[in-house]
């Protein structure tokens, strides 16, 4: 079958939700679990270009846990950071700003929060600028890639928190891991599997990393996948589930490791919704072996040995 269609049935619609709130991400948790972060306003980008750290004004954020059978609500009135991610950690969240800032004076922001069940904040730290992904194991390691500016300075940092490309934390915020293995100056893609295996994509040598053993023991081998500019990818080991790459984001492709550190050159596919129109992701979250995308309040949720399953 040449570039196949596959149809996706929405998983969810989070419409009752959503109402006065405008969705900034949607990620999968490590525990399974889908966790969305809303807004009641999205901040203007600075000049047009830059995103800002801090908000202009009090805004107030709202926390979805969807689970198999129920919808979790944790508002946080008040707030004055500008977060844009959301996971698990332990029986607490943890809300994560992309950009912060470190000022003249050797002060600097904190852009990690943690919170309890009911929005109360139960600890602050610094991640870094600069962060393009995270996701957080079960057990509690935060990790954090982070794209170019990150990686070599903005936003104040002379010296960025981020500059290895790929760092792991542990629940306080101290470092746990940092790469030293890839020449990393973009990490486009990250996928953390559990504690003993980490996947990340990087630009500019274009490898698949793999890092085994922990944080402790860690060892890291490298795979050409055959792809330039991938977001984002999932993969149960076997398969391997790609966004296109540059020039094709929207597409996809299903390859397998049909040798120990090779893939194959895949196929080609894309997603259609329920009505069999083009699934026009406005996000997507790849984790573990799955792909979540969301088309205006409706959330996809697809298995890449699934697919495989299907195309074979």
């Amino acid at each position: 079958m040449a570039n196949p269609k596959i149809k996706l049935h929405p998983l969810h619609d989070i419409a009752a939700y959503t109402e006065g709130y405008e969705v900034v991400s949607t990620q999968l948790g490590g525990d399974g679990r889908i966790y969305v972060l809303l807004i009641d306003r999205i901040p203007e980008r600075e000049d047009g270009m830059f995103v800002p750290a801090k908000l202009r004004q009090f805004r107030t954020y709202k926390a979805l846990i969807i689970g198999d059978s129920c919808i979790q609500e944790v508002l946080l009135w008040g707030q004055t950071f500008n977060y844009h991610y959301l996971q698990p950690l332990g029986e607490h969240l943890l809300l994560v700003g992309a950009r912060c800032t470190r000022y003249g004076d050797g002060k600097h922001d904190l852009n990690a929060k943690v919170i309890d069940a009911e929005g109360i904040t139960v600890r602050e730290f610094l991640l870094g600028d600069g962060i393009q992904d995270v996701q957080v194991t079960e057990d509690g390691t935060i990790w954090t890639g982070y794209f170019d500016e990150g990686v070599f300075g903005n936003y104040g940092w002379g010296e960025p928190v981020g500059a290895q490309g790929l760092i792991a934390w542990d629940d306080q915020g101290n470092k746990r891991f940092e790469n030293q293995a890839a020449d990393i100056a973009d990490c486009y893609a990250l996928n953390v599997v559990n504690e003993q295996e980490v996947w990340f994509y990087y630009y500019a040598d274009f490898k698949l990393g793999l890092i085994r053993g922990g944080t402790h023991r860690p060892q890291t081998t490298f795979i050409n996948p055959g792809l330039s500019g991938s977001s984002g990818f999932c993969t149960d080991g076997y398969h391997f589930l790609f966004d296109a790459g540059y020039g094709k984001h929207g597409f996809f492709v299903l390859k397998k490791q049909d040798k120990p550190g090779r893939l194959t050159k895949g196929q080609r596919i894309s997603f259609v919704n329920e009505d069999s129109q083009p699934l026009q992701a406005a996000r997507q979250s790849f984790r573990q072996h799955q792909l979540l995308l969301s088309e205006g309040s409706k959330l996809y949720l697809t298995d890449v040995g699934q697919l495989a399953a299907v195309l074979d």
